[in-house]
């Protein structure tokens, strides 16, 4: 080879080599919106693996979207900060003027730290991090900018994890364990594990857009009254008689619609001695399944699909505080110790009871409220297949719109053996004021100029 050639051969590789390290388009490929669903996903399976009770669970999705939302935010202009919108959040680190950034990417970032800091596996969220960012290094973002956008990142998730280190969490877990009454109309841990009361003290944690965790609170339930003539043995007795009115084609509808509205973290399975446990998505998981569906089919950008997210996730949040209030003040006792007692030792729910008291059902009330933020992104009479169950082996079901899937939500815990009525209707009610309160309080999009 001449010299000539071979200068020809190495400057052509460094032209190529310079042309691979650019992309003049990183900032609009780095928009795609998949690039949250799939760390959302992961979270998703984390929590499930940690197995994290429900509420802890909604705390843990609400921080990580909120991190996602405030470092993406810089980049889009038609959005506005949670900054002194959620109660006791500051503003946010600004980038430096000046500065070329990726936000799509910083959000992201903020997004696994936050995800990483509030789990136990810490290690998967870790692998998936490296496994997502070799995909990103696919948009060639040049090196300053990747740099610069996760130190950017980092700086959000640790503003937001500041902020969440101040909402009770931590004091809670060294609070007593809820104390069991001899009172017959209380709530006592149920078969087969007889756990102690779940989170006995989460209406202490700081709510994101509530006043308060008692700003909602639903009139009392029935009266607790053995009469078989009384208000209360009726309602005991609706839920014992759920799966046996109706045809065989009703009761096999009403079985799948309890099984596919399980969200039970944990179920547990006894045989002779052998115990083994199920690991479930949480009921709020379902709910942020749901967003990921319907952002999907409506094609939302990146900036519309964290704003679902986040609204979504906020709702959840304030709506477990509020049903929590008042499960441990009305602590009611279950339809099973009901039943087992007084009218059918052998009977069983078709779900395993969850083990906190009774009123209002957990179910009823998140998802009413994540419906309403739902409808309130993209819009009502949104139908969708939702295949959020299929890989817990259960087949997908369609609703018409989100608030078609809370109803059947809610009536899915009378189905599934575990809620009397009052619970339900009571509990959607109360949900409903919690997602109209967040979505009325929370403004995420910047007021068009009537000038």
């Amino acid at each position: 080879m001449n010299t000539r050639n071979g200068l020809w051969i190495l400057l052509t590789a460094l032209i190529m080599g310079a042309c691979m390290q650019s992309n003049p388009h990183f900032q609009e490929d780095a928009r795609n919106p998949e690039y949250i669903h799939r760390p959302m996903k992961q979270l998703s399976d984390v929590i499930v693996h940690d197995i994290f009770s429900p509420p802890v669970a909604s705390r843990i999705y609400a921080y990580a979207s909120i991190a996602a939302y405030e470092a993406a935010l810089p980049g889009f202009s038609d959005y506005r900060s949670l900054a002194g919108q959620l109660n006791g959040l500051p503003p946010a680190p600004a980038p430096e003027t000046g500065k070329t950034y990726c936000f799509p990417l910083a959000g992201i970032h903020a997004f696994l730290k936050v995800g990483k800091a509030l789990t136990f596996s810490e290690d998967k969220m870790e692998a998936y991090q490296q496994e997502l960012y070799a995909t990103l290094d696919t948009l060639r973002v040049p090196g300053d900018v990747w740099d610069r956008s996760l130190a950017y990142g980092e700086e959000v998730a640790a503003h937001i994890l500041a902020w969440a280190d101040g909402d009770m969490y931590k004091q809670t877990r060294t609070y007593p364990k809820f104390s069991i009454s001899d009172d017959p109309a209380r709530w006592q841990p149920t078969p087969p594990d007889y756990m102690d009361g779940i989170e006995p003290h989460w209406n202490k944690i700081r709510t994101m857009v509530l006043d308060s965790a008692q700003q909602f609170t639903p009139p009392p339930p029935t009266a607790f009254n053995l009469n078989e003539e009384s208000q209360f043995m009726k309602e005991t007795m609706e839920v014992y008689e759920a799966l046996q009115v109706g045809d065989q084609a009703e009761r096999q509808e009403r079985t799948a619609i309890a099984k596919f509205w399980d969200c039970n973290p944990y179920v547990s399975h006894h045989t002779g001695h052998v115990m083994f446990a199920t690991k479930k998505i949480t009921p709020g998981g379902h709910w942020i399944g749901i967003t990921q569906i319907a952002c999907r089919k409506a094609g939302a950008d990146f900036m519309k699909t964290l704003e679902a997210y986040t609204l979504t996730s906020i709702a959840l949040f304030d709506g477990f505080i509020s049903c929590w209030d008042e499960k441990y003040r009305s602590n009611l006792i279950r339809p099973e110790t009901v039943i087992n007692r007084y009218i059918d030792e052998n009977w069983a729910p078709t779900l395993q009871t969850p083990p906190f008291p009774e009123y209002t059902s957990g179910h009823s009330v998140i998802s009413r409220a994540a419906a309403v933020a739902l409808t309130s992104v993209l819009g009502d009479n949104f139908s969708f297949l939702d295949t959020t169950e299929e890989e817990y082996g259960l087949p997908a079901r369609e609703f018409s719109s989100f608030l078609n899937a809370s109803n059947e939500a809610a009536v899915s815990r009378l189905y599934g053996g575990i809620h009397y009525r009052p619970a339900i209707e009571y509990g959607v009610a109360q949900g409903e004021k919690v997602g109209e309160f967040v979505v009325k309080n929370l403004q995420l999009r910047q007021q068009l100029s009537t000038n």
